[in-house]
């Protein structure tokens, strides 16, 4: 009875904390993620108030919350959007790849850490974080600007690339040999093409199959084959992740619509939890001596960043300050990054990754939102004095009729 009032008092006091620190957050307008990650290493081993009889449930809601959070992430897109942009961005989705992993993978390799854990910091820095992006652009009321097509790509690409990527972690950390890994890589692929192909073909009859008007019944519907699908996957070493992402694909229109808005609380709470979690595994001590370096990834990764989105938003054809909001958009790193840590530090495959990729998204995760503000300012001031320095070249160039083609300062210009 004592053990059950002690753990009552610990998890109401943590939730409790976490819906104060989220509406500090909400009422300055920044994401709660480096707020969350810091209540968890506030009440993690070496922190303020560590935890004695609430840790283990902890463990198991942060596992329920990278499920939903890749569910939700799924039912965002329908399998022939993801076709579509397979077939017409996968140049930007390689460069993105190519800028933003090297960084990572280097960084480990430089500190010694060898190339099981330069795989997974490749993957850190590579995942731009698609919740606080998605926030972002609403806030700053960017969703119906030009180059917004061109970040959604990129992100649904990422995300695509999980399905590939979790699997080799898995794999890898697991210390399965090249046979068994390529076999759990095959079945993950499999498994991804086969989802693909019956969303494509089948998917209303799977919406129609799960459908309900009651929404207690959709929620439990649908809950219950993620969290199933997710088992499974888990069971065949490919990842419940992935799992739960390509349950959300299957589902579309009004169920995932009806879906989304039902599992939006409950993917808060535990995605919440799943930054503390990941927190109460770090310990505080540890972080100083891995800031100058998570430091320098950022600056680097979150310029990398900018240029794959400048990149990628100039092949479609957005104007250069449109490009450049796309790059500014694209910095902030969160969720994702810290999921692939967390399967790092639970294998215990380098005791400093944890730590660094904290520091690291809480950088990023707090710049993020600055650079998609900023970055387009900046740049416009930038080129202004060069201009005005070099009246010559400008005139040359024609550079006050490149001028009027960019888009309103509100974006209207340059909407869809």
């Amino acid at each position: 009875m004592h053990s059950s009032a002690v753990f009552l008092i610990e998890f109401g006091a943590i939730i409790l904390a976490l819906g104060l620190l989220g509406r500090f957050a909400g009422r300055f307008q920044f994401s709660p993620i480096p707020l969350y990650l810091l209540a968890g290493l506030a009440f993690g081993k070496g922190g303020l108030l560590p935890l004695g009889t609430s840790e283990e449930f902890v463990a198991i809601g942060a596992e329920i919350g990278v499920i939903l959070l890749l569910l939700m992430l799924g039912l965002e897109y329908t399998a022939s959007d993801l076709v579509s942009n397979l077939k017409t961005q996968y140049p930007a989705g390689l460069v993105d790849f190519t800028l933003n992993a090297l960084p990572g993978a280097a960084m480990a390799l430089l500190l010694g850490w060898g190339p099981v854990a330069a795989v997974v910091l490749a993957g850190v820095t590579w995942i731009s974080s698609s919740g606080v992006i998605a926030k972002v652009m609403g806030d700053l009321g960017r969703l119906g600007n030009r180059e917004t097509p061109v970040i959604l790509s990129i992100l649904v690409l990422e995300d695509l690339a999980m399905a590939v990527y979790l699997p080799i972690i898995t794999a890898l950390l697991a210390g399965v040999s090249l046979a068994a890994g390529s076999l759990t890589l095959a079945i993950a692929l499999g498994v991804a093409g086969l989802v693909l192909f019956v969303a494509v073909r089948f998917g209303r009859v799977i919406s129609r199959f799960v459908s309900s008007d009651d929404p207690e019944k959709l929620l439990l519907v649908v809950l219950g084959l993620t969290l199933l699908v997710a088992g499974i996957a888990q069971q065949l070493q490919v990842s419940a992740a992935v799992g739960a992402f390509l349950v959300g694909i299957a589902l579309s229109g009004e169920v995932a619509e009806g879906a989304h808005n039902l599992l939006s609380p409950l993917r808060d709470l535990f995605a919440a939890v799943f930054f503390v979690f990941f927190g109460l595994h770090t310990d505080p001590a540890s972080i100083p001596p891995v800031i100058l370096p998570a430091l320098a990834l950022a600056l680097v990764t979150a310029a990398t960043k900018i240029a794959t989105g400048y990149w990628a938003a100039r092949r479609a054809g957005i104007s250069v300050k449109g490009r450049w909001r796309a790059g500014g958009t694209l910095v902030a790193r969160g969720e994702f990054s810290i999921v692939i840590a967390g399967l790092a530090v639970t294998a215990g495959i380098e005791p400093a990754l944890g730590p660094l990729a904290t520091a690291y998204v809480l950088v990023l995760v707090i710049v993020g939102p600055l650079t998609a503000r900023y970055t387009e300012p900046i740049a416009t001031y930038l080129t202004d004095r060069r201009r005005k320095a070099s009246p010559v070249d400008a005139a040359r160039v024609g550079a006050p009729a490149a001028e009027s083609l960019e888009p309103a300062e509100d974006g209207t210009a340059g909407r869809a």
